[in-house]
């Protein structure tokens, strides 16, 4: 992956506390599994934000590689990489991700 990406990508998830690579917007998500994700942080009132992956085909390809995950949704809490989908909604239904919203956006 290209450093200026890397970069990008890391500045990103460090200057933000919670951050979403989504397909498509909160207003209009282009997936049924980036949608379920905002949906549950909408759920929980987090503020978060968004990268559409499909506006940007170098950030599509270089979040995988950043994180060597290959699916999109992919979730960051504090800058640490936390999964896609499936795990957003195990750590929800467990309790543990509104734990992670609270720590993540406390003052």
């Amino acid at each position: 992956m290209n450093t200026e990406l890397q970069k990008r990508i890391t500045d990103t998830v460090k200057s933000h506390p919670i951050v979403l690579y989504v397909k498509g917007t909160p207003e209009a998500p282009m997936c049924g599994f980036s949608k379920a994700v905002m949906d549950i942080f909408n759920r929980l009132g987090a503020s978060f934000k968004t990268v559409d992956v499909l506006s940007d085909s170098d950030i599509r390809e270089g979040i995988k590689e950043f994180t060597q995950w290959p699916t999109i949704p992919q979730v960051f809490i504090k800058g640490e990489f936390v999964g896609g989908c499936d795990i957003v909604r195990d750590l929800y239904s467990k309790g543990e991700l509104a734990t992670l919203v609270k720590e993540a956006t406390e003052k």
